[in-house]
């Protein structure tokens, strides 16, 4: 999977230190700190895990055109796609917050009701049908539905 080969903190001290803006700006363009695309980063991670696009699309519940879609790039997920996505690879919590920060969708936030459902199930290694109830049950939004 691509990945920087600072961490951001490292990143952050060589910013504060540098004495060439010019000369690290120069670095910066020649792909070191590349993030990949979303479409690359699920690929990946499907390779990293042995497993198929169709299966994790499957788990997560998409339908398997859109699911297709955002496996080759042609189609942007929205956050809730992005949800789903982390639940059918089995994502930890902080490998959520990653995925949905390379789809530049917004952080699980625990201080929102459905967000904190999402975080709990994430962390207990709910399925999809497993969160989809969840929050069904509690009157909140499922992920997918129009609010």
């Amino acid at each position: 999977m691509p990945r920087a080969k600072e961490s951001t903190s490292t990143l952050l001290q060589r910013i504060f230190k540098t004495t060439s803006l010019e000369r690290f700006i120069k670095r910066f363009d020649e792909s070191e700190y590349d993030t990949p695309t979303f479409s690359e980063y699920i690929s990946a991670l499907c390779s990293e895990r042995n497993a198929l696009p169709q299966h994790i699309i499957n788990k997560a519940d998409i339908e398997r055109t859109y699911g297709h879609q955002l496996f080759n790039g042609t189609r942007t997920p929205s956050r809730d796609k992005v949800l789903q996505l982390a639940l059918g690879f089995g994502l930890s919590f902080d490998e959520t917050q990653k995925l949905l920060r390379v789809a530049g969708k917004s952080a699980l936030y625990p201080k929102i009701k459905r967000d904190a459902v999402i975080v709990y199930a994430l962390n207990h290694g709910y399925d999809i049908v497993a969160v989809q109830t969840s929050l069904f049950d509690l009157s909140l939004p499922t992920l997918g539905e129009e609010r």
